[in-house]
């Protein structure tokens, strides 16, 4: 008799099973696996979250207009002002520090919630006058104490994009950890959508003349796929993405254009790109955004990492630029 694994166990028929049904059956365990390893890891960690460290809540403000902007920089800068206090007599220095930088008078923070690991929106550029607007939407581990990250990018993007345009850093739900259960459910970027579809709702009509792309990276692509249906915007662009928990880029119904791309050295490539659908949660994000399968027009990543798609002189940061300022990208191709 011919040998077989010992898990491959025939079916009454005497055939082995199908390769997809082999397939299927790794992903499945691999994303129990996961989330078994993350459930024991975050108790280990949770005492270092960003949760802990104490705000106050942030003052009511006008309805986002650009005729307000200033003001309304000043009410949020007054805002970190007094959270950075709070840490301080809390005893966090480091976010007290970085809290005090944040409050800079060249800083400008649409809006500014110091609670819960943090809740901000910070423009880069004349927003004002912008004729196009790029809004990127992070992924996990993502809050106040590690916020340089997610600036730093913007100001990379900002200044390829050029004059006539701004880039707004958006943090504005509360991110999973990477090591967690809830990084490979939807819970959060539910949370996530409805924000990000009020946030872009205030700023189309603030600026109802400015071609807006939102700029979505990693767990941000879930986010950015669940809120598609409900913002206007040009382009929906999902770039390291572990999917979206949709099987097709028409499915997001949205009149954006959709792109997708990954960089030859993205850890994300080996996330399964599956779904399990458990009593109470569904795990993964089926599709891989970059496959032929789903349907979105593909743009050149480079070859670099996760943390690398708005890295200064890179390819993907040039194409990113590019797409948003409504040009083809170089290099680009279609699935």
């Amino acid at each position: 008799m011919a040998s077989r694994r010992p898990h491959e166990q025939q079916d009454p028929r005497g055939r082995a099973p199908h390769p997809a049904r082999r397939r299927s059956g790794r992903l499945r365990r691999t994303l129990i696996a996961a989330v078994v390893a993350a459930s024991v890891a975050v108790p280990l960690s949770g005492a270092a979250r960003p949760e802990a460290v104490p705000a106050p809540a942030p003052a009511a403000l006008a309805p986002l207009s650009l005729a307000g902007l200033d003001a309304r920089y000043a009410a949020n800068r007054t805002g970190i002002l007094a959270a950075g206090k709070m840490a301080e007599d809390y005893g966090n220095r480091r976010r007290a520090r970085a809290l005090d930088a944040m409050a800079d008078a060249d800083r400008h923070f649409l809006s500014f919630d110091g609670r819960d690991g943090g809740r901000t929106a910070e423009v880069f550029g004349d927003l004002a006058h912008a004729e196009r607007i790029a809004v990127l939407v992070p992924g996990s581990d993502t809050n106040l104490d590690v916020y340089a990250r997610l600036r730093n990018g913007a100001r990379a993007l900002a200044d390829e994009l050029g004059p006539h345009a701004a880039v707004v850093a958006w943090m504005g739900y509360a991110t999973p950890a990477t090591i967690s259960p809830e990084v490979l459910t939807p819970g959060r970027a539910s949370d996530g959508a409805r924000q990000l579809v009020s946030f872009v709702g205030q700023l189309t009509h603030a600026a109802p003349a400015a071609r807006i792309s939102l700029l979505c990276h990693s767990y941000g692509s879930v986010v950015c796929a669940q809120a598609a249906s409900g913002v206007a915007v040009s382009d929906i662009v999902l770039y390291g993405s572990p999917g979206t928990g949709f099987d097709t880029a028409a499915a997001l119904h949205t009149g954006a254009t959709v792109w997708a791309g990954r960089g030859g050295d993205d850890w994300i490539a080996d996330v399964p790109h599956a779904t399990l659908q458990l009593p109470f949660v569904t795990l993964g994000f089926g599709t891989d955004p970059v496959s032929r399968s789903f349907g979105a027009h593909l743009f050149d990543a480079g070859s670099g990492g996760h943390s690398d798609y708005l890295r200064p002189g890179s390819v993907p940061l040039r194409n990113l630029a590019r797409i948003v300022n409504g040009q083809q990208p170089q290099e680009g191709r279609h699935a």
